[in-house]
């Protein structure tokens, strides 16, 4: 009887322990959620980092994991059957199997990678089409990654006067005409043109840059 007291001791002890440590997750979450002006499910539920939704599992586990045993020690006393201490270890050992189960799922999900939103992805595709120097969007793919990262594909249909507009608008005209005026052979043509596709080139990647910037001051 003395060795039962001990036990339920320490059962309380890790009850009250495991138990805080839950309410800390779940207020955490809780302030996340507000944050983010969504409620506690939709949080836990629309959440790509893998490690909240772990953290809390394994916290709801142990919890629940003292409770049953605690349970089935009291039913082990009143009744005095060790079946019930028994029952109470294959529930247990079942919970464990499946927490372990969700988190490897969760983990693989997260290497390898899921869709995100589709509000997210049409958000991420008006933001690229509303640029003046894009003219469309192509084959949008978005993978949550998790860990609060995403990769985000797109191909892109530059809009080809704008770009170039967007490199004369930084040139010298009267230097540039100045160097038309002085093309006299198809060599010298040809040197010139290969001067301003390259420019252009390096605008359009300028341009590229810009738009990845714009993506990743809005926390994408």
């Amino acid at each position: 009887m003395e060795s039962l007291l001990w036990a339920y001791c320490i059962l309380a002890g890790s009850l009250v322990s495991e138990g805080t440590t839950l309410l800390v997750a779940i207020n955490e979450l809780r302030r996340s959620a507000w944050v983010k002006g969504m409620s506690f499910y939709k949080c836990v539920k629309e959440s790509h980092d893998p490690g909240t939704n772990v953290i809390l599992l394994e916290d709801t586990a142990a919890v629940l994991g003292v409770t049953i045993v605690a349970t089935y020690m009291g039913l082990t006393s009143i009744a005095g059957n060790p079946l019930y201490d028994s029952l109470g270890s294959l529930s247990v050992g079942n919970l464990l199997g499946v927490v372990s189960a969700f988190v490897i799922y969760t983990y693989i999900e997260a290497f390898l990678g899921r869709s995100i939103q589709p509000e997210q992805v049409q958000w991420l595709t008006e933001l690229l089409e509303s640029d003046p120097s894009v003219r469309a969007i192509h084959d949008v793919k978005a993978t949550g990654l998790g860990f609060g990262k995403v990769r985000f594909k797109a191909e892109v249909d530059f809009d080809g006067p704008v770009v170039t507009r967007s490199y004369l608008e930084k040139q010298d005209f009267d230097q540039m005409l100045q160097e038309i005026q002085g093309v006299k052979t198809p060599e010298e043509l040809e040197i010139f043109m290969l001067k301003c596709g390259e420019n252009i080139i390096d605008t359009l990647g300028a341009e590229v840059d810009r738009l990845e910037k714009e993506i990743l001051k809005f926390g994408m």
